[in-house]
């Protein structure tokens, strides 16, 4: 029901809906249409061979005159003199107005909806004894029977004489209800169904490769350009697309470079007062302004370091991700840190190594210094790849478990100033995560300590993967 639910909120299920519906309703009206055309065509066709009937026998009467009486008295195909007493109705213009385009007597006739008592033969005898007969129940569906109609032909001949005709319109079986072929309704429906369902992803595909493309954006501001194909609309969407990108892309790099620059020209003042402040006088001053000259120094470092890891020209390559945490690992023990890789997840991922490598030793490091350990942890749930790494640390408030990934933001309640970080070092990992299509966040551990999760929900696999 969810992925019903789903299906139908997207801009595919929407249009899918749609012309199934308009579908539908138009090929169920065009039907009827054609059916009640249909049945006007039989009936107008039904109506021109009774007046042709009418017209000869009239005609063999009118031409006639010694054979009139006999003739009248024979009949013809479902003709015969009117006699006697019988209910009269209203005129049939229908077939007045066919009779009214015919040539001799009938094209002045007079019709009238009469009593089948006109039309019945004036010898009893003729018709059979009638017999009881239980008849079964009518199905809906079964067809149903126009019982004989009689009218009444009122004209003059040509030698001016006046006749009265009753005019019998024979019996027509007809549905009872309008009904479809059941197979005919099943393929047109499986037919429409397919043809609204191929026309809504046609539809709706640029959107979702332009969703898909803004989504890589904010991941991979280098990716590939959108194709500039389809329709003008699609096209036109694409070329602006991409225009954006590299703006972006343009504005990024003016940026990185603004900041190397600073800091490259910011280094010779800097050594320069480094080099004055050796000559204070006050150890205790000196040593408070080398150290704030230092703090200095590694702000503008790591300020860097965050604009270098939003612009990342790295490739990505098949990366053993158990090998990579191993590397992490046995680089933070060989520094003296308790730091050890417990337990691993066999993934082989497309990803960029460097900047793999920069996030989990940030991670790790974070762990070290507030937590004084690190143990890390990878593994596969439910589709995705995680890597956990846990410290021994107080944790973090519920409020502050977000608010760390602010740049230049220091939490004094749980982290120590001493530390000497500037508070970029979980904002450069989180880049460095979304970029590579990875997710960041930290969390309590129920034993204690806290932990940060790096997860792909949609893992790149490479074409090889370690058993």
């Amino acid at each position: 029901m969810s992925r019903l639910r789903r299906f139908l909120g997207s801009m595919t299920g929407r249009l899918f809906v749609i012309l199934l519906v308009g579908m539908m309703a138009a090929a169920i009206g065009a039907t009827l249409l054609a059916d009640t055309h249909r049945r006007q065509e039989f009936e107008r066709q039904n109506l021109m061979r009774i007046a042709d009937r009418l017209q000869g026998f009239v005609n063999l009467l009118d031409g006639n005159p010694e054979l009139r009486q006999r003739l009248l008295a024979v009949g013809g195909a479902s003709v015969r003199e009117a006699r006697g007493e019988f209910r009269i109705g209203k005129e049939d213009d229908a077939l007045m107005e066919i009779l009214a385009d015919r040539d001799g007597p009938v094209s002045g006739a007079r019709v009238r909806a009469a009593g089948f008592r006109a039309c019945l033969a004036p010898f009893p005898d003729f018709l059979p004894p009638r017999k009881k007969v239980k008849r079964p129940h009518p199905h809906p569906r079964d067809p149903a029977f126009i019982p004989p109609r009689c009218r009444l032909v009122e004209l003059q001949l040509g030698d001016g004489t006046p006749l009265r005709l009753a005019l019998q319109y024979p019996a027509m079986a007809h549905d009872r209800v309008f009904a479809f072929d059941p197979l005919f309704l099943s393929l047109l429906a499986l037919a429409i169904a397919g043809l609204a369902y191929g026309v809504a992803r046609i539809a709706s595909s640029p959107l979702q490769r332009l969703a898909d493309a803004a989504t890589e954006l904010g991941q991979d501001l280098q990716r590939e350009p959108l194709p500039v194909d389809g329709p003008l609309e699609v096209r036109r969407a694409a070329e602006a697309f991409n225009a954006m990108q590299q703006r972006l892309q343009r504005h990024l790099g003016e940026r990185t470079q603004m900041l190397a620059a600073i800091t490259h020209d910011l280094q010779t003042p800097l050594t320069r007062l480094r080099l004055r402040l050796e000559n204070v006088a006050d150890e205790a001053l000196r040593e408070r302004l080398v150290a704030d000259l230092a703090a200095m120094q590694a702000l503008i470092r790591e300020g860097l370091e965050l604009a270098r890891s939003a612009e990342s020209a790295e490739q990505r390559v098949a990366l053993d991700l158990d090998s990579l945490l191993q590397s992490v690992a046995e680089d933070a023990v060989e520094a003296g840190h308790d730091v050890a890789f417990e337990q691993g997840c066999g993934a082989v991922l497309r990803l960029r190594p460097l900047a793999m490598h920069r996030l989990f030793s940030n991670l790790v490091d974070n762990a070290v210094k507030y937590g004084h350990a690190a143990r890390i942890r990878a593994g596969t749930r439910d589709g995705q790849v995680e890597v956990r790494i846990r410290d021994r640390g107080p944790g973090l408030a519920a409020d502050e478990l977000e608010a760390v990934f602010t740049p230049f933001l220091r939490l004094e309640t749980s982290r120590s100033r001493e530390t000497g970080g500037a508070g970029l070092g979980l904002t450069i990992a989180r880049t460095l995560a979304e970029k590579n299509g990875a997710t960041l966040v930290l969390r309590n551990h129920p034993d204690g300590g806290l932990e940060a999760v790096v997860a792909w929900p949609s893992p790149p696999w490479s074409a090889g993967r370690r058993g």
